[in-house]
């Protein structure tokens, strides 16, 4: 964790909690010593331990700026495998995407969408931890859509980006994306169907590639994100 981000509300942080337990073994601070903290969404500051016992941690937070700005990219991504999924959400939230759109494409599992990641809110404690490991108090959104049109209404981007080995085109490096509000939209393992290239293609997205190698839909997910940022101007 590079910064430790909390509710506004709260000034205290139980036994129990993964915060309270990173200042304890990893931070090993002690009462009267301060970490670097920030409001979810919101201020970014320094917190002062008061108190310090086994069974929790109470401090006081003082605000220097306003933190929550995110990266003007959102990314269309179609559902993978659970697992494969926690360290995409971790990576792109560190990374400081606005939004991610996930979508049940066609040909990808149907039952991933199902999965206890996100019906009991384990994807909410993995942004935030993304988030915690950037440095930042802003949280990347994440939505859902049933379907690539749903998921294409919920876009706010001035420019497209699809990312696809079959008819990709251009590079990143031949884009002039400085000063855009972008989305990427990235497949599952088996790719977006002829069906859904034609949506992409009707609704103006530019087709580009990283090479010809096929990726892993995580690797697939940050490359392309970094090199977008970068085309951006933003790292």
């Amino acid at each position: 964790m590079n910064i430790i981000l909390f509710d506004k509300d709260t000034r205290h942080f139980d036994s129990t909690d993964g915060r309270f337990l990173h200042i304890r073994k990893v931070l090993r601070l002690k009462e009267g010593d301060s970490f670097t903290a920030g409001e979810y969404d919101s201020l970014r500051g320094e917190a002062v331990i008061t108190s310090f016992t086994d069974d929790g941690l109470d401090f006081t937070f003082h605000p220097h700026c306003d933190d929550s700005a995110l990266n003007p990219l959102t990314m269309i991504l179609a559902m993978v495998r659970p697992i494969c999924m926690k360290r995409i959400l971790r990576e792109l939230a560190s990374m400081g995407l606005s939004r991610l759109i996930l979508v049940r494409s066609d040909l990808g599992e149907k039952s991933y969408q199902e999965a206890g990641l996100y019906t009991n809110g384990e994807y909410r404690e993995i942004v935030v931890s993304g988030a915690m490991q950037g440095g930042h108090t802003g949280i990347m959104k994440v939505s859902f859509a049933s379907c690539l049109e749903e998921a294409l209404e919920m876009k706010e981007s001035d420019t497209d980006l699809l990312l696809d080995n079959v008819i990709g085109s251009k590079r990143f490096c031949e884009l002039d994306l400085k000063g855009r509000v972008l989305t990427i939209a990235v497949g599952s393992e088996r790719g977006w169907s002829a069906r859904e290239r034609e949506v992409f293609l009707s609704h103006s997205f530019i087709p580009v590639k990283m090479g010809d190698r096929i990726l892993r839909s995580e690797t697939a997910a940050v490359a392309s994100s970094a090199l977008a940022l970068e085309a951006m101007g933003i790292i």
